[in-house]
């Protein structure tokens, strides 16, 4: 029994020996030797390394100037192919690029910088109590003062002038890029903004067609209860011909079928066709599309903000923050019995902005 209880106070002595319990605190990380880097030991590694970032910096600055001139040299109109993507425009690919480009040199010369001229010192910080030292600011400063020093920033001169030179110029493709804010033609014929986001595609006579497959709607295709999305007829050709890509967002409606009697008012004497109606697509708040009809309520649910229309009184909200009602369209039907528009909207359509109310 003796023997048997040595041999295992014997074991566990030994085990302890092998395996040392961690110490609390202690980092590992601490026991690691410290490598100084070619750039601490030899002043060339160190002159060609500042060389490198500065290169990068100044590569931005050439970036930028290839943006500007491919801003105003390129045609807008030319195109280029690319695998996968097919035919992208000349313009966005050159813009991307140099744009890109520029970015990625001041973010890869910053890095270089830090990895090879910046001190290179591990530090394990000790837990202290979580208040605040007496002297704050003294500290702060002190820190400030000693990062300034640590990052070369006064030291190293050419990367200090060629960053500063590549952040100045970097803003010049954005400001150019505002440019494209300026809307050319009706506002050089003296439309204002209100004018032109408040004219869409529909005219009297225009067809209405199902968004997706195109078809004329009949009103017999609308049972009661149901709703259809609908744009104009001639809105592909618009967006394929003209390349006019806006025109969907103003155009878009939904059309709604409930009984005559049911419908209480509307936006226009007999804008209605057979208890059929047309409302723009676009939400009066912010401008999502809405398609969430409640047939036993007739109330048009916006899924982003919860504006709710009753499109059986006008179009008028009943709920949420829109405060404009839901435009309608007024429709009637042509010879061959298709729905179509009897005119453009009469209010404008969308979200209200600085000239609408």
């Amino acid at each position: 029994m003796s023997d048997l209880t040595q041999h295992t106070n014997s074991h566990d002595s030994g085990h302890a020996h092998e395996v040392e319990p961690a110490r609390l605190g202690h980092s590992p990380v601490a026991d690691i030797p410290h490598r100084p880097r070619a750039t601490d030991t030899d002043p060339r590694m160190a002159r060609r390394a500042e060389r490198q970032v500065a290169a990068m910096f100044v590569l931005s600055m050439v970036f930028v100037v290839l943006f500007v001139v491919a801003y105003i040299a390129i045609d807008k109109t030319t195109s280029v192919y690319i695998p996968v993507l097919g035919d992208v425009g000349y313009s966005q690919v050159a813009l991307g690029f140099t744009l890109g480009a520029a970015v990625f040199l001041i973010g890869a010369g910053a890095i270089q910088w830090a990895k090879k001229l910046m001190p290179d010192v591990e530090v394990v910080q000790e837990r202290h109590d979580m208040a605040s030292p007496k002297d704050d600011s003294t500290l702060a400063a002190a820190n400030y003062e000693r990062g300034k020093e640590e990052s070369g920033f006064a030291r190293y001169t050419i990367i200090r002038r060629t960053l500063l030179a590549a952040l100045a110029l970097f803003p010049i493709p954005l400001i150019i890029m505002l440019k494209d804010l300026w809307v050319p033609g009706p506002l050089q014929q003296g439309k204002s903004p209100a004018q032109i986001l408040s004219t869409t595609l529909w005219r009297k006579g225009t067809r209405i067609v199902s968004d997706g497959t195109y078809q004329p709607v009949k009103a017999t295709d609308l049972p009661v209860g149901g709703l259809v999305s609908a744009v104009p007829a001639d809105l592909r050709e618009v967006e394929e011909v003209d390349g006019n890509l806006n025109a969907r967002g103003k155009a878009a409606i939904i059309l709604v079928r409930m009984q005559p009697d049911q419908i209480r008012s509307q936006q226009g004497e007999g804008w209605d066709y057979q208890g059929i109606l047309a409302y723009s697509k676009i939400c009066t708040h912010v401008g999502c599309p809405i398609a969430l009809y409640e047939q036993r309520t007739h109330h048009l649910l916006c899924p982003c903000h919860q504006s709710t229309f009753d499109l059986a009184d006008a179009g008028n909200v009943v709920f949420g923050p829109a405060a404009r009602s839901m435009p309608q369209l007024p429709i009637g039907v042509d010879e061959e019995g298709y729905l179509v528009a009897m005119s453009d909207f009469q209010v404008p359509i969308g979200p209200s902005f600085w000239e609408r109310a």
